[in-house]
């Protein structure tokens, strides 16, 4: 019985694993875990939404001053997860560091294999740690819309005032 249940698995494996086989070979592509993690956001949202429509709250489109202020704070807190020194112990357990970058940055490339490697690249991606953070502030803006927008007050000014830095020490290379 054991085996005829380990070959229906193994069956069920290969037939899933076929039609990708030869996406990349030679390269490491977790895709069974990338399709965890964007199973797992997607599921999140919806069951955010879905819960807060049942439960009767307002699931309203943000203005456009909410957006903007909104994708500045994804920026900011983005990157900060992505890249930081000071953040670096949340992505050690997936990451390998590798050098300094950039003002109060690291790099770091995944490192693992299976689940362990898709968060990795996860984690060392700001671009694509932007859609669970603006998902974040989404499901915020639905349970704690007051808060949600403190907080992306703070990050936002934060982000601007990182563009200030840059601009001026880049007046100070020049002078």
């Amino acid at each position: 019985m054991a085996s005829q249940q380990s070959s229906a698995a193994e069956t069920v494996v290969e037939g899933v694993q076929a039609p990708v086989e030869g996406y990349a070979p030679g390269e490491q592509r977790p895709l069974g875990p990338y399709l965890v993690l964007t199973g797992a956001f997607g599921a999140l949202m919806a069951g955010a939404v879905g819960f807060a429509k049942a439960s009767g709250r307002d699931v309203d489109r943000p203005g456009a001053l909410d957006v903007v202020l909104a994708g500045l704070a994804t920026q900011k807190v983005s990157r900060l997860l992505a890249k930081d020194k000071v953040t670096s112990f949340i992505r050690a357990p997936f990451t390998r560091y590798q050098e300094p970058s950039g003002y109060g940055e690291l790099s770091e490339a995944p490192r693992g294999t299976g689940m362990r490697y898709a968060v990795g690249e996860l984690l060392v991606c700001p671009y694509c740690l932007a859609q669970w953070v603006a998902g974040a502030v989404g499901i915020g803006w639905i349970y704690a819309p007051r808060t949600t927008r403190w907080l992306v007050g703070i990050w936002s000014a934060q982000s601007v005032a990182d563009a200030a830095q840059l601009g001026y020490s880049a007046a100070e290379q020049r002078a």
